[in-house]
């Protein structure tokens, strides 16, 4: 259940060239998914975040935070000899 809720948040995330460089954004909205995890990471809350980006979703900035946690969970490469 957790992992296909993760999914469905993370599904909110849209990369594109033509948007923000490639940059992850918010749900193809010129939002990028690091302005997001910034403002949380300064202290705002998501009701703050909300208040200030009323086009955004509660559901939006979960996502963030979902897709920051999968790119954070990574595997060591083991060195080939």
């Amino acid at each position: 259940m957790f992992e296909q809720n993760m999914s469905n948040l993370i599904d909110r995330i849209t990369i594109d060239v033509a948007i923000c460089h490639g940059k992850p954004v918010i749900r193809g909205l010129r939002y990028p998914v690091h302005t997001m995890l910034e403002l949380l990471a300064s202290g705002m809350t998501i009701e703050e975040i909300l208040a200030d980006y009323v086009d955004l979703e509660r559901e939006d900035l979960l996502a963030c935070l979902a897709f920051a946690a999968k790119l954070s969970d990574f595997r060591p490469l083991n060195k080939v000899a």
